[in-house]
């Protein structure tokens, strides 16, 4: 039997106490990482680097996708947009487009800034 690292565990212990509103902040948060380490690597010409970090950032917004409650209004234009994102990626990844992550990173900030202030909105009605 072999026991994860320290820091595996801690980051196992972060996702099973986070609420599923925190939860969401960290995979917006991931995404931001996985983008910008991708317009790092394209930067350096790190192709395989930077390949891996946008299937990551793909695979964030497919999450995003396929958790969406598509009874709400809301629901189906966030569907959109993450869709508008990931088609992007793919681009992004086939022809290895800083500008194009670029422009993902942007949607990706507004989207998780928005999410923040939502959640801190919502900690203040329910005090």
């Amino acid at each position: 039997m072999t026991t994860a690292n320290p820091y595996q565990q801690y980051q196992q212990n972060i996702v099973n106490t986070s609420t599923p509103q925190e939860l969401v902040l960290m995979l917006y948060n991931g995404l931001i990482k996985f983008l910008n380490l991708g317009v790092q690597a394209i930067e350096n010409k790190e192709l395989e680097n930077a390949h891996n970090n946008i299937i990551k950032a793909q695979r964030i917004i497919e999450e995003f996708m396929a958790t969406l409650d598509m009874d709400y209004d809301i629901s189906k234009n966030l569907y959109s947009l993450y869709d508008y994102m990931h088609r992007r990626l793919i681009d992004a990844n086939i022809r290895k487009d800083k500008e194009i992550l670029e422009e993902v990173l942007g949607f990706a900030r507004q989207l998780r800034d928005t999410w923040a202030q939502a959640m801190k909105l919502a900690k203040g009605v329910n005090k």
